[in-house]
């Protein structure tokens, strides 16, 4: 009986040692430490929708590169780029149930999670690009950026893919030549609006199928900028373009709301700086690749068409009713205060 008594007191006291081990293993752990008392690498998933040779994927490897070398290797940037983890909303619920970290996605494919960013889809509301950048990057940018947060997200920087251009099976140098042509559209009031109001017939299509859409003659022309009409090659399935810088796409840098709360701050403010830096990094590379990506789409035989001052002016003017759409979703706040940033600006 006394051996037995013995036997229990040993295992108790052997039991008691190793939670107290065990315990200051998972304090080490919470320290970012792992069980060797050496500390733990912290792995980034960090995906977009562009090939490899875009602006978008050099910005993204130049935010691996800065950011693994900013925290001396704690940090580990994994790139997923040509929509390896999805389309821009199954990315975007991956970041919200946090199986991945870092998405770089257009505003216009998360509208139905963000839809306040459909101010970017407002026809000539930018009157240039850096007007438009010191929106982006001012008090209007920030507020966009904050409606992220009741998703679960947190907004970081707008990038871009640059102002839109017409593409068709026809020239169109002014107004009167959308009368009759059905252009693709996104599923959205505002783009929707933009084309009836222009007299052309929107046909909403997935982006996945437009390219045999266009080729198959379902549409007859599509809107996007250079830099998207290059890299799907639209240019092989449409005879002109019109150079009407119409209306901006922006992509926006996000993350994992949740999972970037748990970071060491020294963390967090490294990969939220080098995100903001390198957006401005990337807008200018965009700027520069546009050169090439016309001379591609010249040299594929397409016609391009600039648009003149005086077609724009009617354009922008029979079109400033859709920006009405903007103001019945979301009130006059953001729209007013753009309104007021731009002349400021000019």
């Amino acid at each position: 009986m006394f051996k037995s008594r013995n036997f229990v007191i040993l295992l108790v006291m052997v039991l008691i040692l190793s939670l107290a081990v065990s315990g200051c293993k998972s304090k080490d752990a919470s320290k970012g430490l792992d069980d060797n008392g050496t500390e733990e690498v912290i792995e980034i998933g960090y995906g977009h929708g562009f090939m490899p040779e875009t602006p978008h994927h050099k910005a993204a490897i130049k935010f691996k590169e800065e950011v693994e070398q900013a925290t001396n290797g704690k940090v580990k940037v994994n790139l997923f780029p040509s929509g390896q983890l999805g389309s821009a909303r199954e990315m975007f619920e991956g970041l919200q149930m946090g199986t991945q970290e870092i998405a770089l996605v257009p505003t216009a494919r998360i509208s139905g999670f963000a839809p306040e960013l459909q101010l970017f889809d407002l026809p000539f509301l930018f009157p240039n690009r850096e007007i438009g950048y010191k929106i982006m990057d001012g008090e209007v940018g920030t507020a966009l950026l904050d409606s992220l947060k009741s998703q679960k997200i947190k907004g970081v920087a707008f990038y871009e893919d640059g102002y839109k251009h017409f593409t068709a099976n026809k020239p169109i140098s002014e107004l009167e030549d959308f009368k009759g042509l059905k252009f693709r559209t996104m599923e959205s009031p505002i783009i929707i609006n933009q084309f009836k109001a222009l007299g052309a017939n929107p046909t909403p299509i997935d982006f996945g199928e437009l390219y045999s859409s266009l080729q198959l003659g379902v549409v007859d022309g599509q809107e996007n900028p250079l830099v998207t009409i290059v890299s799907s090659k639209f240019y092989e399935v449409q005879t002109n373009l019109t150079l009407s810088e119409h209306a901006y796409l922006g992509h926006v840098l996000i993350f994992s709301d949740d999972w970037y709360n748990k970071l060491p701050k020294d963390i967090q403010e490294i990969l939220y700086e080098k995100g903001r830096e390198i957006a401005k990094w990337q807008r200018q590379a965009v700027q520069e690749e546009e050169k090439n990506y016309l001379q591609t789409i010249k040299d594929a035989g397409v016609n391009v068409v600039e648009l003149s001052p005086e077609e724009k002016e009617k354009m922008k003017e029979i079109t400033l009713s859709v920006h009405q759409e903007y103001v019945k979703l979301f009130g006059n706040e953001i729209l007013d205060k753009t309104y007021e940033e731009i002349e400021k600006y000019k």
